[in-house]
């Protein structure tokens, strides 16, 4: 088979089942994983698929969401840049909420020990890393817990987020960009971070650069209701500077 049969068929694969990974269709293709690689950069490169930690999914699935596991190890030297840079905004004797998320949880670990401070959470993970924290006093936001992000969601956390009022949210997203706002697959998801947005007094937005113009289903925000924006140095300086533009200071760790 020729490379461009293999990949039209990949693609097929990709738009009936969701995604492809790149070991299954080596065994599936008699080929290496190096050459399944290959192929699926060029499907990337000419925008029919977007590559994801260990394969692809097509372009259009707005409804994509990896899990865990998957997040964790995606751009993870970018996130750990991005979690280290978020230090120097906590609220020292102050409240913050902290958002469900990747870079979010990897921010949340480094909290260093001598720091004094309230923290709301309506992840399960993130309250996990914080319980034993010597200076945190923690509030674990409940819910319906979804399965794939391990976060509350639905009335209880909505009516939760109603009733405080923080110094400052670390929030997560899927996807960022001035024409379409902040964006995640899930709609319940959406329903808590734009009500942990309305709760705090601060927005900080902790997302990689891979997430700059990707569009997931629910909408919870737009790029003009963020104070900063933490991100790595992939964010182009053209882009950076447009969002602070629309009023959205911009670090890029």
């Amino acid at each position: 088979m020729y490379a461009p049969e293999r990949q039209q068929e990949i693609l097929r694969l990709a738009r009936d089942g969701g995604r492809v990974d790149v070991v299954s269709l080596a065994e599936q293709f008699q080929v290496t994983a190096e050459t399944i690689r290959r192929d699926l950069k060029a499907l990337d490169r000419a925008g029919m698929v977007r590559r994801v930690h260990g394969g692809a999914i097509p372009v259009g699935r707005l409804d994509f969401e990896p899990d865990l596991a998957e997040r964790e190890t995606t751009a993870a030297d970018e996130k750990d840049r991005i979690a280290r840079a978020a230090l120097a905004e906590l609220p020292n004797g102050g409240t913050m909420i902290v958002d469900a998320g990747s870079t979010v949880a990897l921010f949340a670990a480094a909290l260093p020990v001598e720091f004094s401070l309230t923290v709301v959470t309506h992840s399960l993970p993130i309250a996990a890393r914080l319980a034993d924290h010597p200076g945190v006093q923690l509030h674990l936001v409940g819910g319906r817990v979804r399965h794939r992000t391990r976060a509350a969601v639905d009335a209880w956390a909505l009516r939760a987020y109603g009733e405080i009022r923080a110094d400052v949210l670390f929030v997560a997203a899927n996807g960022f960009s001035l024409e379409r706002g902040l964006t995640t697959p899930d709609l319940a998801e959406a329903a808590v971070k734009r009500a942990a947005m309305a709760a705090a007094r601060r927005v900080v937005l902790l997302a990689d650069s891979s997430k700059c113009g990707q569009e997931h289903f629910a909408r919870f925000g737009g790029l003009s209701d963020v104070d900063l924006l933490i991100t790595d140095s992939g964010l182009s300086p053209e882009d950076a500077l447009a969002i602070e533009r629309g009023g959205t200071e911009v670090v890029r760790a």
